[in-house]
């Protein structure tokens, strides 16, 4: 957890002190800085940094110090002597993500480089410019939501609140809103980026801002996860099975694991998953137990096949191969865990073997590069403290509320309802999504079918982009899909 006061509802002077940590912040004068990238074209592009805590109130009302609910930290970038332009406002997930990987990682004028087999590079670790920085579209807003980077609440009711689906996107709703005020900013086309859980609570705050009255021009989702029942497997949630076997065959191609028609590219693999779903495994899966005799074994030959697994094990499993089984079984003759956030990276196992999970291989190879290096860039910027930078909060994660309005029992999540309704409402909002096709958590397979679930008429449906990349959930950290991205973003803004 974080070095910041701890909240209790049984000590007074530690609520005390957590209110006094959050007027300190909101106290601190912002931080300016200037700076200069020069683009893939070769133009020089000068910009300002302007970081700043802003306060989250209840109801709305800016400055009464009895309704604020947190400081959250906003870092924007502007470029100088260029008026009315775009404005963009990102996140990142987790949920209790900071918002350094698509600030440095893809959008912003400085970028962490990443090897690009997705593997950790030596340190030591450190920005660099980025000529494809997003700043040449629109001026940009990095947010880390509450309990995530610098960013607190007041109190644990607070953090209660604001640590749920519906909390966390009414919060920055009013971040943006605030933001927006205080910078004179009404008047710029809108766009928020989110990635993973940010594709989530950017969906429900499209819809909220709509509310609001401020319409947004267009939303940017990187490796979407709306919908949570397609993510989550568990008892008599079939769905996840389905939708991730396409990326299963494609991460198997990948490692060397199929064989004839199969082995011969990542396309074949997905493609010949894509159709066994489509026509058999669904059905499969839905009969269940009724599924018995030649008709089984010809289910179990396929997955095997397409999956680079046993046939046994996937009969063991009775046709359900859950992440977790897959991260294990994959490449368990080689003593390796396959990635979950990029499968095309591996770990070491334990020499015992063991199906523990640890540690995601995919996720580890960006971590310390990530951490290490946005520390040193703060400290550059001015905007450092002694107070830990929470990168990822696991605690945001396990305290997490799913549930929306009423429901109870932490039901599957789903935003995509918020999306569609955005969409309905607002006859320019278009949205671009992108899928890596070496993503284990978010897979595009799940985000074909999260997208085709929106509930808009085709006229609608229209105006969603879906561009896919040959990497993992950040599929920016590889150089030739951070330059697909950014021209498949110039492209969707002229459109």
């Amino acid at each position: 957890m974080s070095d910041t006061p701890a909240t209790s509802k049984t000590d007074p002077e530690a609520a005390k002190r957590q209110r006094e940590a959050v007027d300190k912040l909101l106290a601190k004068p912002a931080v300016m800085k200037t700076g200069a990238v020069t683009l893939a074209d070769g133009r020089r592009l000068d910009y300002e940094v302007h970081a700043a805590f802003v306060p989250v109130t209840q109801g709305g009302i800016e400055g009464q110090r009895g309704d604020q609910r947190a400081a959250v930290m906003c870092i924007a970038y502007r470029a100088k002597d260029m008026s009315a332009r775009p404005l963009c406002f990102a996140f990142n997930g987790g949920p209790g993500s900071a918002s350094v990987w698509l600030h440095l990682g893809a959008l912003g004028p400085k970028r962490v480089a990443i090897h690009d087999d997705g593997t950790m590079p030596p340190p030591p670790y450190a920005v660099q410019d980025n000529p494809l920085t997003w700043l040449e579209h629109f001026d940009l807003v990095f947010v880390d939501p509450p309990h995530t980077g610098y960013s607190l609440s007041v109190s644990d009711e607070a953090r209660d609140k604001l640590l749920s689906v519906d909390g966390d996107a009414e919060a920055l709703a009013e971040v943006i809103r605030v933001w927006l005020s205080r910078h004179g900013r009404f008047g710029s086309p809108l766009y928020l980026a989110g990635e993973s859980y940010g594709t989530t609570r950017g969906a429900a705050i499209a819809d909220k801002l709509q509310a609001m009255g401020v319409g947004l021009a267009g939303l940017i989702l990187v490796s979407c996860a709306m919908d949570l029942q397609s993510l989550v497997f568990a008892p008599g949630n079939d769905l996840p099975y389905a939708l991730f076997l396409p990326a299963f065959a494609n991460t198997a191609q990948f490692h060397g694991k199929l064989a004839g028609a199969l082995a011969t590219s990542g396309e074949a693999a997905r493609g010949a998953a894509e159709a066994f779903v489509a026509d058999d495994y669904l059905a499969a899966l839905h009969a269940g137990a009724r599924l018995e005799g030649a008709a089984r074994t010809r289910i179990e030959k396929r997955l095997a096949e397409l999956t680079g697994l046993p046939r046994a094990w996937v009969q063991e499993k009775n046709l359900r191969i859950a992440d977790e089984a897959f991260f294990f079984e994959l490449l368990r003759d080689r003593g390796l865990i396959v990635g979950r956030l990029e499968s095309r990276v591996t770990g070491p196992m334990a020499a015992s073997r063991t199906r523990e999970w640890e540690f995601d291989p995919g996720s580890e190879a960006l971590n310390a590069p990530y951490t290490m290096a946005a520390m040193s860039y703060f400290a550059e910027l001015g905007i450092a403290d002694e107070a830990r930078y929470e990168v990822i909060n696991f605690d945001v994660n396990k305290r997490w509320n799913w549930n929306r309005g009423e429901a109870k029992g932490n039901a599957y999540a789903t935003t995509s309802t918020d999306l569609a309704r955005a969409m309905r409402r607002n006859p320019h909002l278009r949205v671009l999504v992108a899928s890596g096709r070496y993503d284990l958590g978010t897979p595009y397979s799940a985000s074909d079918w999260s997208l085709a679930q929106l509930d808009a008429p085709a006229a609608v449906l229209e105006r969603v982009t879906h561009r896919y990349y040959d990497a993992g959930h950040m599929m920016y950290t590889r150089s030739a899909d951070l330059q697909r991205l950014k021209a498949d973003l110039a492209e969707w803004l002229k459109a």
